[in-house]
Parts: structure tokens; C-alpha cells; sequence
């Protein structure tokens, strides 16, 4: 980056402005955006932020560091049944170039129109270390977003897609595994369960949240809220051909699958009654589902092996 300047912030906003077309951003001229919500629907409102060396690596394309700023949080959204509407953006900068922000405004633009997500506003700063923030913004019918904390003892515990790609990606693109394209864009570029989200009340689905940190914790925390306990049964996660070709046979490998984290599938519990509902809404959304376990009376989660022993490893996924 030594070559190249370093943007003013007038010259970052200037990039932006491109990409924030919708009323309610004021063409970025304003210190506010203004936005009137669809008639008679709830707002979902989600932040997460990212940072290099925990969330992306500094040398990763700056237009899928974008894209996944935007994806991650959308994923929450979709975890809600939410329908995106626009975003406001929180980003420090560190040494990030003229050529990196030009990658990253067009990364932008290309999650943003992706998912039918407008650009609000937001902050540009420079400090010592990048982060990058972002709120979406979303809504939904009243009384149809789903909580974690719905789950209820004799339902089923669903995951979507397939789990571990994520991890496995990382560490191609790390440089620690040979490279594979498939995995690595799972990494790079994760894809938020909108339409299947959105279904998901109607299909009879109690409680959902998406898969950030890994799904054994993730499960975890779903059962905390919900106050119930879960029992998941490792060897029904789903797995890639891709991630299965690469990791270990048997429980080793799908715990190190179940405790990767980054892969942004849904996980929801639901009556068995609702069962064939699920999987027409899963076809008409193009979104493979997969029973992992069910919900029992007790708290906390148990993990079970395929020969019926519970497991207890000593890392469930990913803790700041």
C-alpha cells in the first residue's frame, strides 16, 4: 500500500455516495438518514462489525471483506424472517488505499443490489486498526419474527446447508490446507437464508438463529434461551462433498466441522408435525434442510456420538 494514498474521508464518501442511491441516505449530504417504514411491519434492527486478522484476513479481496460485512449481518436478519431494507455503516480505516477502498465501495455495491438492501448512511474514521461496522435494518409482519427463545420440549432441531465449509476455507485460504474454490468462497462470501428465514413462522418453525460461531455453541445458546435442552446427534450434521473429501472420517472430523464457525446456515427448532411443510418450503427456496436432533426437558446441550455415547469436547466454537 506504500505506493499508493490514503483516501480522505471526503473521498471515500464521495465513492460511496455512488452506491446510495435510495431517498432515505440524502445523498450522503446529511448526518441522518430519514426513512419511512412499510405500513403496519415490525423493524428488525441488527449491528455486527468485523475486523481484520479475526473476522477476514488483511490480504483477502477488499470486495469480499465488504461483501461479508453486509452478508453476516443480513444472515441475522434472515434468522428473524426479516426483509432487508437498507444498511448504515460504521467504518475505520488504518492504511486501507486508494485501491482498496475503490475494491471495497465495489464489493458494496454488488452485495447491496444482491439482496435488494439499500445504503443509509454511516461514519468513515481513521484509527490505529480496522473495524468495520454495520446495522441493518429490516422488517416484518407483526408478531411473525422468531426469537431463540421459542423452543419447546418434543420439537425437532433443524440445520440448513451444509456445515464446516466456512473453517475449512479459511484455512485454505490461509495457506494452511491446498486451495479449493468451492470452500474458500463459502469462507469468502457467505450467502444469508433470506427466503428460507422469511418462511420459516409460517412453516411452524419456534425458534431459529443463524450459525456464526460454530453450531455446537450456537445450539447451545438456542437452548439457553429457549430454556430447554438439546440433543444433537453429530453424525446427522450435514457435510459438503467438498468438506467431507478434506476432513477427518467419523466423530473427529464432524466435530471439527460442528465447532469451525462462519457458516451463516439457520438453525430452528419445530414440531415434527411441521415436517413436511419445512422441506416444500426448503424446495421452493432451493435450501437443503437436515434434522440434527430435538429438544428435551433439562438445560444445556448434549452431543451425541453415532454409536449413542455422549461426547463432551472441550471446545463447542468460536468466544471472543
Amino acid at each position: 500500500m506504500a505506493d499508493q494514498r490514503l483516501p480522505a474521508e471526503s473521498d471515500i464518501i464521495a465513492r460511496l455516495r455512488r452506491i446510495a442511491p435510495h431517498p432515505a441516505a440524502r445523498s450522503l449530504s446529511d448526518d441522518a438518514a430519514v426513512w419511512l417504514p412499510p405500513l403496519g411491519r415490525e423493524l428488525v434492527l441488527t449491528h455486527d462489525a468485523i475486523a481484520a486478522n479475526v473476522h477476514y484476513l488483511p490480504g483477502d479481496d477488499p470486495s469480499d471483506i465488504a461483501w461479508k460485512l453486509v452478508a453476516t449481518n443480513l444472515s441475522d436478519l434472515a434468522a428473524k424472517g426479516a426483509t432487508p431494507r437498507g444498511v448504515l455503516l460504521g467504518l475505520t480505516f488504518s492504511q486501507e488505499d486508494d485501491r482498496w477502498t475503490e475494491r471495497f465501495c465495489d464489493g458494496l455495491a454488488r452485495v447491496l443490489g444482491e439482496y435488494d438492501t439499500a445504503l443509509f448512511g454511516g461514519d468513515t474514521i481513521r484509527a490505529d486498526s480496522t473495524t468495520l461496522g454495520c446495522t441493518a435494518i429490516g422488517d416484518v409482519e407483526p408478531g411473525t419474527s422468531l426469537a431463540r427463545g421459542g423452543a419447546m420440549v418434543g420439537d425437532d432441531l433443524y440445520v440448513t446447508g451444509s456445515i464446516g465449509d466456512a473453517g475449512l476455507g479459511l484455512a485454505a485460504q490461509r495457506g494452511d490446507a491446498p486451495a479449493d474454490k468451492y470452500l474458500q468462497r463459502r469462507y469468502r462470501l457467505p450467502m444469508p437464508r433470506l427466503a428460507m428465514g422469511q418462511g420459516l413462522f409460517r412453516a411452524g418453525a419456534t425458534a431459529a438463529m443463524d450459525v456464526s460461531d460454530g453450531l455446537l455453541i450456537d445450539a447451545r445458546r438456542l437452548a439457553e434461551a429457549s430454556g430447554i435442552a438439546i440433543r444433537l446427534h453429530l453424525s446427522d450434521v450435514p457435510l459438503s462433498t467438498e468438506a467431507a473429501a478434506r476432513l477427518p472420517s467419523g466423530t473427529e472430523g464432524r466435530l471439527l466441522a460442528a465447532t469451525a464457525g462462519d457458516d451463516y446456515e439457520l438453525l430452528f427448532s419445530a414440531p415434527p408435525s411441521a415436517a413436511d411443510t419445512l422441506h416444500s418450503l426448503g424446495k421452493a427456496t432451493r435450501t437443503t434442510l437436515t434434522r440434527i436432533g430435538g429438544i428435551v426437558a433439562g438445560a444445556g446441550l448434549s452431543i451425541v456420538s453415532a454409536d449413542g455415547s455422549e461426547l463432551r469436547p472441550e471446545r463447542l466454537g468460536f468466544e471472543h
